[in-house]
């Protein structure tokens, strides 16, 4: 190479996502120095490191939010195990600050004299659902449920609305497809190890968190959760992450990059996640585009459990659970979701109105878990409220899958797979708050967002 070359090299413009990266090792490392400073100055972090993505570009901005919402848990828990475990996780704000950076923007496209843009009513339906469940909140004094719940529920939906008029849908599922091809290998080879041998700060972290559904904090025992914040955050997160590498990234290299996320994908024990992919290639299957791809994709998939369900010490418990998916009456799981409906309904006003973003913690005696989208929004909104709410989910998801009709190229295939997959989880999980809610829509906006004419998708 040559001294011009390499000095052009040297002056061009760093990457907009890699101060995510310098942020998420710099306080893993110095959390245990600065101990409880690192927390807000993480969050603070954030916020700047989201306001430079985004000044870079919407797609720089979108691999650093992937980012931070996959490791930022994994840093909490490093700063907790040193600095003392931290009930409210003040440190997962800060992904959610970094989705705050494109709203200045979202301010001048409201101040135009344009009419209102058709595909954001999905967006204001389940905003308005949610100032009403944050009104209930505050109602009854219950001022951090109301400001949590709100920021959990609002932000997704805020970024939403700035990408589904901004964003180029093909640059965006470059950039995203890019991040999980990154994401994926650190995050399945991290949580194989963690299920064999879970490190200091996971076995800390699992004997404070309330988290009911992660297992025991020894070998063998755990729940994969890898970096992120659950089980069924990881699980949602690497089922999303596969279908985009497997369809949008060409060659070999993307199945054996994805091959760790997959092991740990199954030893998340995470059914609603299984269910989610399957039906997510299966989509594909139905399109030219894509059709090959899923073809290749779901023999693989075949062959990877198959070896999974032989392989010690994985087989056992992989195998145990994938038998639960054909017994569903001897499922205490499904039993628990159809008591939840049965205990909604019982109650003397049958849930009317709602309870708002006021809700009881789970690992407290007698108190009843909220699994699922349906669930969760007939609590917290009551039945009216609910089904605005679910309506204006059910909207995106059909949005999303019209595209994919009315395009059928690759990216809007699989963004009508991811919307697919999110329409299966429903009834099981919610899909709706934090970082499964950026998730979902993140990729309901891209859907309907304008695509553009680059030729370097692949299809």
């Amino acid at each position: 190479m040559s001294v011009q070359a390499a000095t052009s090299r040297l002056a061009a413009p760093l990457p907009g996502w890699l101060p995510a990266v310098l942020l998420l090792i710099g306080t893993a490392l110095a959390g245990s120095v600065a101990g409880p400073l690192a927390r807000p100055a993480f969050v603070l972090g954030c916020g700047a490191v989201g306001w430079w993505a985004w000044r870079k570009s919407p797609a720089d901005h979108l691999i650093t939010a992937l980012l931070l919402f996959s490791f930022a848990p994994f840093v909490r828990r490093l700063v907790d195990v040193s600095a003392g475990y931290d009930a409210a996780g003040i440190m997962l704000i800060g992904p959610l600050l970094a989705l705050l950076a494109p709203l200045p923007r979202l301010v001048v496209l409201l101040e135009t004299d344009r009419p209102l843009d058709q595909k954001l009513v999905p967006v204001l339906m389940v905003g308005g659902a949610v100032v009403y469940a944050a009104l209930l909140s505050v109602l009854q004094a219950d001022w951090f449920n109301a400001a949590s719940g709100a920021l959990k529920w609002g932000v997704p939906l805020l970024y939403a609305a700035v990408l589904t008029v901004t964003a180029e849908r093909d640059a965006m599922l470059r950039a995203a497809s890019g991040a999980f091809l990154v994401i994926l290998p650190l995050t399945g080879l991290y949580g194989i190890y963690q299920y064999v041998a879970p490190p200091a700060w996971d076995q800390y972290w699992m004997s404070f968190a309330p988290i009911m559904s992660a297992g025991e904090p020894v070998p063998f025992g755990v729940r994969v959760f890898s970096t992120l914040n659950g089980p069924a955050s990881f699980a949602t997160f690497t089922a999303a992450g596969l279908l985009l590498v497997l369809f949008l990234r060409k060659g070999p290299l993307p199945l054996l990059l994805a091959a760790p996320a997959a092991l740990g994908l199954l030893l998340s024990l995470y059914r609603t996640a299984w269910l989610s992919l399957a039906v997510g290639v299966l989509f594909c299957l139905l399109f030219a585009a894509s059709r090959r791809r899923a073809l290749l994709i779901l023999i693989a998939l075949v062959i990877a459990l198959v070896i999974a369900t032989m392989l010690p010490p994985f087989s056992e418990v992989i195998a145990e659970r994938i038998a639960t998916l054909g017994d569903g009456a001897g499922d205490g799981s499904a039993q628990e979701r159809l008591e939840q409906f049965v205990i909604l309904w019982s109650q003397w006003d049958s849930s009317l109105f709602g309870t708002g973003f006021t809700v009881t913690d789970v690992g407290s005696a007698g108190a009843m878990a909220i699994d699922g989208q349906i669930v969760a929004c007939w609590l917290m909104m009551g039945i009216v409220g609910g089904l605005v709410c679910l309506t204006g989910f059910l909207w995106a998801i059909g949005n999303a899958v019209a595209a994919a009709i009315r395009d059928a190229s690759a990216g809007a295939v699989v963004l009508g797979a991811l919307a697919c997959g999110a329409l299966v989880q429903m009834p099981l999980a919610s899909i709706s708050s934090g970082e499964l809610g950026v998730l979902f829509w993140t990729f309901a906006a891209l859907a309907v967002a304008r695509p553009d004419t680059s030729p370097r998708l692949s299809r």
